[in-house]
Order: structure tokens, then C-alpha cells, then sequence
């Protein structure tokens, strides 16, 4: 991917003109200087600018001298402004401003943003042309195998001073678990063994194997029912022919498709011929819903004769209870009849004593006739009673004669009808015999090799063998490790140009632990297994370099062409090579400066052979002494004494 920085820009808070670093493209750009100036800075102001989730900007000078960090970039799609508020106490802003064009004016100021940090993302992955499928189309987007960003890019452009000659880390983020992780994933992707077409096959071969699944499956169930049927195809003709569906003594054929050819002139057949007809057993049912409804009404009108003889019964208790009471009245005023013969006596001492009640004598005789006249009526009441009784004792007795009468008559018809029931039975059986076949036939049509469901499992076959030529897990390994052994080629032909202890031993780059292996005669070593930060720095120059030469030999690779490294020259005792002191001995002080020299001849091999495409930035304390005169090799800015990333004036005359 062409991506070049041609500027660096720092926007004051106070009242200043913005801060420009230029950079050379197609070149080594050095920026050297002394310490303290703002060298290491520079990786986390680009870093921050191109999106990063976290302002690794250095507190205190830096921040709080500037409003605003920005970085100009040339790419193939033109120039493009990439600035970003300084995000104050806060981890980071999304806030950003951004101008694109052929040739950009840098401006005085930046009053507000224009843009957010999703957007710059955005706008950068459809620069490096990468895939917004996920890797794994089962990951969700926060695994380790979801799409390709071009954050995730940045592993291979930085260099910072704890990487650069760090033995157990190769790239840049890589120390911490989630960008291991991720590195290792997109590995294969970045060194174009996945490309985006092979992605996407890769995501409709997991959509067609979806599909393949369930029609398999389908499928499956139905050739298993079809094996089953096969077998009970002596069952389904015997029945068939117990129906009368079959002719007496049908022999079952020996071959298959000749079976089914009988069965389906079973499932044609008329079953007609071998039902009752529903006008045979007409009558019948007739007859039996008429006698059915006799039988309820004869039922009813025994309810109701059974009820009023009940009631009858009751009232002939309650006169009979009646007329002992009365007879009781009747004994107790019988003798008013008795003290009425005294009455007109005036001899008799009794009639003395009656005398003055003759009144209520009266009344009381007259109360005893007419408990006499009531006597009397009785036996004629009692006589209606009795003669009603026996009414409905005969009605009842003739009801009930009368419903048992139906019930044995329906009695009668059912044993009668037992034929008819078993020959209904009998059709029932014969249409769900016919059903069953009827439908065990279209199963067995549809797991025949022309049916549409096996034509749909050849199709979804067919197209995925066809994917798999764009796209397997095997041909991805495979090209992974081509790539591999590319770029460990590379890097043994850059080795032997720098200060390594081992300079013919080849190297193996290992994805899994994102470190290299050094591979001697009779063993092979980890990085972190050998010593010397001298060789720590030979194999980190190397390998970056290797692998920008393979991505631009590659081509539309989606990785930038760009490389930054902070203190290469660290192992070598910089301060002194800065400072020029003779307190180390000539012989110690020109074999260092011949191991920097030679860091700083192997990019500028590297960018020359890029012929412009490469770009690479060296922040280090080294001077001109040490890397003058090398092809490929310029220096963008010195920062010593008052000169250095941050102007003096900014921080106040108090700072200064």
C-alpha cells in the first residue's frame, strides 16, 4: 500500500504558528538528536492520528504544549490531512480534522473537528482494500478472528525503542494478549495467502454447507424411511392382498422398481370392490336413530308417570294423617253432645252448673257437627285418591314395559349390525392402508437419485467443491508457508550485512509465537534464547525489512510502505556516539559506529531497491558521523541544544 508521510505537525495551544517536520518520500529520513528532545514521541503522535484507541502520547511537555497532533500523508488516492484534538485528560478523543487533496495547504489553526476517528478508520480500510467479512464467519466482531483492520496493520510499520531491540517481542502491540492474538489470525491474510475473493468464498462455503446440512439431513430421514418401507414391503403386500386390493396369490417380484410398479397399482385401485357401501347399512342406521329416539321419549314419559304417582302416594299419607287428627277433635268435644242433654233439666245439678255458659255449649256442639260433616266426606276423598293411584301405577307399569320393549329392539339391531360395524371398520382399515402407501410412494419419490431434493444436495455439492478451488484451509497453510520461506529468504540475504552473531544461519519465522528461530547445524534457538542485544537489533531490521520487500514485490499488499524505528543505535551506547566523548576506547567506539553504520546502510539498500515505494523513518541519537554519505539516506531534522520537537516559546519564558 503507497502510504508516505510528508509531514508531521504539532498546533499550539498559545498563540504560535504550527510546528512542521518534513519528511522525504522514497527515503531513510532521519531525525537525529540528543535526548530528551521528542524523538520518541513521534511513533505515538503518528500512531495516535492514524486511529489508535489510546493516546500513547508522553504527558507533561508534550501535552500540554499542544492542541492539536496531525500527520500529512500522500497515498494513491492524493494527500490527505490527518489531525487530532489532544484529548486532555481523557485516555483519547474521537475528535479529528481532515482535509483531502492533491496538494494541501497546512492550516494556521483548527478551530473544530470535521471528521470522527471511525470515519479515518473507515476511510483507511477502503485504502488498503480490505475485506469487511470477519475472518471466521462463525467469530463475532470482538474475537480475535474478525475482520482486518487497518489498525491492525500497524504491527509491522513501528518500531518503538521497547521493540526495536526487545528479544521476546517482533512487532509492534504484540506484547499485550488481544494483538498477539489478532496478529497471529491475520497472518495469513497480511501475506496474501487469504485474499479478499478467497474470504468470501470462504463465507459462502460455510452458507452452503449450512444449506448442504439441512438437505442431508432431510434427505437422510427420508432414505432412512424409504430403507424401512423396503423392508416391510412383504407386510404391505400381504395386507394389500387381504384386502382384496390384490388378487389372491400375488407374488411379490424380485426386483425393486417392478415391487413399487405393483404397489402403486394397489394405491389405483378401486377400493369400491372391496368396501360396504354406505346405501347397504342405510336402513339400518335408520331404523336404530328412530328407535334410539323412541327410546328417550319412552324414558321420559316413565320420568314423569313415576313422578305424579309419587306425589299421589304423598297427598293419600297426608289425608289419612288428616282424618286421625280430626277424630281426635271429634273424641275430645263429644262431650258437649253429652253436657247439651242436661241443658234443659232444672232438677239437675250439672244444669245448674251450665247455666251461665250455655253459650259456649253451643259453640262447642256446633264445632263437633261440623267435624262430623268432615268425617263423613273423607271416604269419598280417599276413594279419588286411591282410584288415581292405581291410574298411574298402570301407566308407569305400561311405560316401563313399553321402554324396555325399545331397548331390546335396539338390543336386537345392534347384535344384528355387528357386520356392518366390522365391515366399516374394515373400509376404515383399507382407506388408512391405501394412505399410508399412498405416502410411503411419495417419500420414496422424493429419495429417488432424480428428485429434486437429491438434485439440490448435488448442486450445493458441486458448488462447494467449485469454492474449494478458490479457497481451503489446506491451500491457505500451504501458501502461508510459501510466503513464510519467502520472507525468510529475504531476511537471510539481510542478516549477513549486519551485526549478527550467526550471519549465515537461516532464520524460521513462526506465526504461532510471533518470534523467529535461529537454526544452526545441531540445534535451533528462540530469539529469546540468544544473547546480545546487538543481535536482538540485526534479526527485529531484518525480518521488517523482509517483509516490506515482500509485500512490494507481492504487490497490493494492504500493509503501508513505511517503517519507523526509535534508537536503533540504543544496544551501541548512543550517548556516546551523540555526545562525541573519548572516554571509550577508539577501537570499541569504530567497531559501534560501524554496526550503527551498518543498521542505517541496510535501509537504505532496502529503499533504494524500493525505487521510491518505501518510505523509513529513524529517530536516534546518532549523527551525521555515523550514517553521512549512505545512498538512500538524508536527514529530515537535528534537534539539539534549543531545537527540538516542541519550540522553546511555547512553554513559556518560564521554560525556557
Amino acid at each position: 500500500m503507497h502510504f508516505q508521510i510528508l509531514k508531521l505537525i504539532l498546533w499550539p495551544k498559545g498563540d504560535f504558528a504550527p510546528r512542521e517536520v518534513e519528511f522525504e518520500p522514497g527515503m531513510v529520513n532521519v531525525i537525529s538528536g540528543a535526548s530528551k528532545t521528542g524523538k520518541s514521541a513521534v511513533i505515538p503522535i503518528i500512531d495516535y492520528c492514524l486511529g489508535s484507541g489510546k493516546c500513547r502520547i508522553p504527558v507533561g511537555t508534550i501535552r500540554n504544549a499542544c492542541a492539536w497532533f496531525g500527520v500529512l500523508i500522500e497515498t494513491l488516492d492524493g494527500q490527505k490531512l490527518l489531525a487530532r484534538r489532544e484529548p486532555g485528560d481523557a485516555q483519547q478523543t474521537g475528535d479529528m480534522f481532515v482535509l483531502e487533496g492533491g496538494g494541501i495547504e497546512i492550516p494556521n489553526r483548527i478551530d473544530q473537528k470535521n471528521a470522527t476517528v471511525d470515519e479515518v478508520k473507515r476511510m483507511f480500510d477502503r485504502l488498503a482494500g480490505l475485506s469487511q467479512l470477519r475472518l471466521d464467519p462463525d467469530a463475532s466482531e470482538q474475537s480475535f478472528q474478525s475482520r482486518v483492520s487497518f489498525r491492525d496493520l500497524t504491527a509491522f510499520m513501528f518500531q518503538p525503542q521497547y521493540i526495536v531491540a526487545n528479544p521476546m517481542v517482533l512487532f509492534f502491540n504484540a506484547d499485550t494478549t488481544e494483538h498477539r492474538e489478532k496478529l497471529r489470525a491475520i497472518f495469513p491474510y497480511v501475506v496474501g495467502a487469504l485474499t479478499p475473493a478467497m474470504l468470501a468464498a470462504r463465507w459462502e462455503i460455510d452458507r452452503l454447507q449450512r444449506l448442504l446440512r439441512r438437505a442431508d439431513s432431510d434427505l437422510s430421514g427420508i432414505r432412512r424411511g424409504v430403507r424401512a418401507w423396503q423392508a416391510e414391503t412383504q407386510a404391505w403386500m400381504r395386507q394389500a392382498i387381504e384386502f382384496g386390493l390384490l388378487p389372491v396369490g400375488t407374488i411379490v417380484p424380485e426386483e425393486w422398481p417392478e415391487t413399487v410398479d405393483l404397489l402403486r397399482q394397489v394405491v389405483q385401485s378401486d377400493t369400491r370392490l372391496a368396501n360396504t357401501t354406505v346405501d347397504s347399512i342405510e336402513p339400518t342406521l335408520v331404523q336404530l336413530e328412530q328407535l334410539r329416539q323412541g327410546e328417550s321419549a319412552a324414558a321420559a314419559l316413565v320420568s314423569q308417570y313415576r313422578q305424579r304417582l309419587n306425589e299421589v302416594q304423598k297427598l293419600i299419607e297426608s289425608s289419612s294423617s288428616y282424618v286421625a287428627a280430626i277424630r281426635i277433635q271429634r273424641d275430645r268435644l263429644s262431650i258437649a253432645s253429652w253436657l247439651s242433654s242436661f241443658a234443659g233439666r232444672t232438677d239437675d245439678p250439672i244444669a245448674a252448673l251450665t247455666g251461665s255458659g250455655r253459650e259456649k255449649l253451643d259453640q262447642l256442639t256446633e264445632a263437633l257437627s261440623g267435624i262430623e260433616i268432615e268425617l263423613r266426606s273423607q271416604p269419598l276423598l280417599s276413594d279419588t285418591f286411591d282410584r288415581e293411584r292405581l291410574r298411574l301405577r298402570g301407566l308407569v307399569e305400561e311405560s316401563t314395559a313399553r321402554l324396555s320393549g325399545i331397548r331390546q329392539e335396539i338390543s336386537i339391531l345392534e347384535r344384528r349390525s355387528d357386520e356392518v360395524s366390522k365391515a366399516i371398520y374394515r373400509s376404515d382399515r383399507i382407506e388408512r392402508f391405501l394412505g399410508r402407501l399412498e405416502q410411503a410412494l411419495v417419500t420414496y419419490d422424493r429419495a429417488d437419485e432424480t428428485s429434486e431434493l437429491n438434485a439440490r444436495v448435488q448442486q450445493l455439492t458441486e458448488q462447494i467443491e467449485k469454492l474449494r478451488k478458490i479457497y481451503s484451509e489446506q491451500q491457505v497453510k500451504a501458501q502461508t508457508n510459501n510466503a513464510l520461506r519467502i520472507i525468510e529468504n529475504f531476511a537471510a540475504q539481510i542478516i549477513p550485512t549486519l551485526d549478527a552473531e550467526w550471519k549465515e544461519a537461516p532464520i524460521k519465522l513462526l506465526i504461532d509465537d510471533l518470534t523467529i528461530r535461529v537454526i544452526h547445524a545441531d540445534r535451533s534457538d528462540f530469539l529469546w534464547e540468544i544473547g546480545s542485544g546487538a543481535n536482538w537489533l540485526a534479526y527485529h531490521v531484518a525480518l521488517t525489512l523482509a517483509l516490506q520487500r515482500f509485500f512490494l514485490e507481492e504487490g497490493n499488499r494492504p500493509v503501508p510502505a513505511l517503517l519507523i524505528y526509535d534508537q536503533p543505535s540504543q544496544v551501541y551506547f548512543p550517548r556516546n556516539l551523540d555526545q562525541g566523548t573519548d572516554d571509550v576506547p577508539v577501537r570499541i567506539r569504530d567497531v559501534d559506529i560501524s554496526a550503527v553504520r551498518a543498521v542505517f546502510e541496510a535501509l537504505g539498500r532496502e529503499v533504494v531497491r524500493a525505487k521510491g515505494r518505501l518510505q523509513v523513518i529513524v529517530l536516534d541519537h546518532a549523527g551525521f558521523d555515523v550514517w553521512g554519505e549512505i545512498e538512500g539516506v538524508t536527514l529530515a531534522q537535528e534537534w539539539r541544544d534549543n531545537t527540538k520537537l516542541v519550540p522553546p516559546e511555547w512553554l513559556g519564558s518560564a521554560q525556557q
